[in-house]
């Protein structure tokens, strides 16, 4: 037997029961059913008492006592159960089979002391066991090791693939392990981090003596796990460092001293600092850098890529910054011209939506050097748009983009520029520290002075009245106000229908006040139009869908009122409320929600009331949504993890990242002696399949 021997060879499947098993399951060999992991373990060394039961008992639970008074109770259309009476000093139970034979009523052991194990039903204050399993031996009753319990269905129990099934195939498994499983962690590793050995954590997976035993192994598995994902991302990273040659950036020259001694208009944070000494650090060597940035909703992301973009220049570089959007592209063209007005540094927009004429002059100063800084969407991906020098390349919102068309704008140059990848959805510790190993992560964990948190509140249609009067008020003060409306594309065509009617109610409701209205139906410059009306001041109201989500920014936007709150993620909410609370005025998001929520509505709408933490907030996300659709349909697949769970195994993640950059700085390709069992093993398993790392 070897872990590639196929299922239909152990004992008691035979090749229908393969066939069945690889259909349903998706198993085809001995491996498959070794890292079919017991969802759960029952402690069948403990005897209850049934005095002792509450209404919500141990899922399985086993008694010892004697059955009396057999009867058989007709019920429905000529159908019986069989009953029994199972009594303890304590108390008494009621057995029930509603399967059964003649042959077992005979079998049942009456009067005498057994031991009988199974689930509790309890109703109209009486407890049950259907179906109970009955021991006579104590000895087999009080087994002391933890009993496995799988993953089953009813389509497998049907075929007589149930518990009992799997704990006999892996019984028979596990008797070979001494030759199917062979170590591949370094012993001092297993030493110092007080690792068991592969084989005994397979056994005790499935096995376990005792809870001490399945946590060891529990435990061996997951950083097993964690510390081969590590290696794959460290060894692309460290390809990446030795063959990815950059233009070295070695001044800090006019330009941007210029800019930071008289032209910046706020003191900029020391965690904006931080970032910008480890970005400076980066492009100062010969090596292409690879960053990514993450920062909360204005936490000041675009200064610090506006100062990096000014570098390059200093050292006769050009810089772009592409963004998914039209309107985000927008906002951080107007901001930036704006803070580059009092300078001589051209910088110019390249949309979807630029016309030809235009575009001729942005490509022929992109050629000829005299553009600095082109600022634009997909359009920059075009071939004709070419570069005399491009130094550096910054994503934002990186996750919208695909690898293919990242992989395009690196090529717009002949020595690759310098990658500066920003996101403002915070990404969980244990992610980042999974899913980014192949980036180096700053993160911007500092608000700009003299922010005030934004005020979120939660109201239900009954305060509708109330809220409407609060953001009348609030314009009275000379603030500017958003309406958000949910637009899923499942209901689009009622979503639209409801924008439209609400929209009406509002200019009733606002009589005298300006009113506008955004939405991805509108043409491009409708939006724009739109937009720049509101960002005018002229107008005090916008009704919008999530178009908003990213891009727009008026400081004086006070008030947020998103409307179906419960519709909507909690990263979604936490993005659109990142459209107040960008002025010195203190802001307020107001999340409207019918008055049925689910508990999970319930979770989203109170974490956004109880914190502003864009990091705090993701974590409730991912134990919401899983990891994968943090991380975007893209990398979903990757998080295919038996053991390791990226929200509560962080120590684990952090320990075997911290082993993996140990291991790759004092044998960058696995060469040593002690590590050539890991190199094969990584080879064998992991390289040809995801062609994460490359071992010269």
């Amino acid at each position: 037997m070897t872990l590639e021997t196929s299922i239909e060879f152990l004992k008691g499947i035979g090749p229908e029961r393969a066939k069945f098993i690889k259909n349903v399951l998706g198993f085809t060999t001995v491996e498959d059913f070794l890292t079919f992991y017991p969802l759960r373990y029952i402690d069948k060394s403990k005897i209850h008492k049934i005095g002792d039961l509450s209404e919500e008992p141990e899922v399985e639970i086993q008694f010892k006592g004697k059955i009396t008074d057999i009867q058989e109770v007709g019920y429905g259309k000529s159908q019986k159960r069989m009953t029994a009476k199972f009594r303890d000093e304590t108390g008494t139970l009621e057995l029930v089979w509603f399967r059964y034979s003649k042959w077992m009523k005979d079998q049942l052991p009456l009067n005498q002391e057994i031991f009988i194990f199974g689930k509790i039903n309890h109703f109209n204050g009486n407890f049950s066991m259907p179906h109970p399993e009955i021991e006579i031996d104590e000895k087999k009753a009080l087994s002391g090791t933890l009993l496995p319990i799988y993953p089953g269905s009813e389509k497998l129990a049907k075929r007589g693939l149930n518990n009992k099934f799997f704990q006999t195939v892996l019984t028979e498994i596990t008797k070979n392990l001494h030759s199917l499983i062979q170590e591949n962690l370094p012993e001092n590793l297993r030493t110092q981090l007080n690792l068991i050995g592969r084989m005994h954590a397979f056994y005790h997976i499935h096995f376990p003596k005792d809870l001490n035993h399945f946590e060891h192994a529990n435990r061996r598995l997951k950083f097993e796990e964690a510390y081969f994902f590590q290696l794959g991302y460290g060894l692309k990273k460290q390809h990446h460092k030795a063959s990815a040659v950059g233009n070295p950036f070695p001044k800090i020259g006019s330009q941007f001293k210029n800019f930071y001694d008289h032209v910046l208009p706020f003191e900029l944070t020391n965690a904006q600092k931080k970032v910008l000494k480890e970005i400076r650090t980066d492009m100062k060597k010969p090596v292409q850098m690879n960053r990514l940035l993450q920062g909360d909703v204005g936490s000041g992301k675009t200064m610090v890529a506006l100062l990096s973009m000014l570098i390059a220049l200093d050292n006769g570089f050009q810089s772009c910054i592409m963004a998914p959007t039209e309107i985000l592209a927008q906002q951080h063209f107007a901001g930036i011209s704006e803070l580059l007005a009092e300078t001589d540094v051209k910088v110019k927009l390249l949309t979807g939506s630029t016309k030809t004429s235009e575009r001729k002059i942005i490509h022929e100063a992109l050629l000829n050097g005299e553009l600095s800084i082109l600022v634009g969407t997909h359009a920059v991906l075009e071939d004709i748009v070419q570069f005399k020098q491009l130094g550096l390349a910054i994503i934002d919102e990186q996750h919208r983009f695909g690898v293919a068309q990242r992989a395009r704008l690196w090529a717009k140059n002949k020595i690759p520029p310098h990658i500066l990848v920003m996101t403002a959805t915070p990404i969980p510790r244990t992610l980042a520290m999974s899913f980014y190993s192949d980036l180096d992560v700053s993160v911007i964990d500092e608000m700009p002075v003299g922010r005030k948190p934004i005020i979120t509140a939660h109201r239900r249609e009954k305060d509708r009245l109330t809220v409407f009067r609060f953001a009348k008020d609030e314009i009275e003060k000379g603030r500017q106000v958003y309406f958000v409306y949910p637009l899923i594309e499942e209901s689009e065509t009622l979503d639209y229908k409801n924008l439209l009617e609400n929209y009406d109610h509002i200019l009733d409701f606002f009589e005298g006040k300006n009113v506008t209205m955004l939405h991805g139906r509108m043409k491009p410059a409708e939006k724009e139009a739109a937009m720049n009306y509101f960002a005018s001041g002229k107008c005090e109201i916008m009704v919008a869908t999530t178009v908003i989500e990213v891009g727009v920014n008026v400081p004086n936007a006070s008030v947020m009122i998103i409307e179906s709150a419960e519709r909507f993620g909690l990263s979604q909410l936490h993005q659109l409320r990142g459209r107040v609370g960008r002025g010195g005025e203190q802001s307020y998001c107001i999340l409207m929600t019918s008055d049925k929520l689910s508990k999970e509505s319930r979770t989203r709408i109170k974490t956004m009331t109880e914190t502003n933490d864009g990091f705090k907030i993701s974590e409730v996300d991912m134990q919401l949504r899983g990891p994968g659709d943090i991380l975007g349909t893209q990398q979903s697949g990757v998080v295919d993890f038996k053991k390791l769970d990226l929200l509560s195994d962080g120590k684990i993640i952090k320990a075997a990242k911290t082993a993996v950059e140990i291991l790759l700085k004092n044998d960058p390709n696995l060469q040593n002696p002690e590590n050539l069992d890991l190199r094969n093993y990584y080879t064998k398993q992991y390289k040809s399949k995801n062609k994460w790392g490359r071992i010269s």
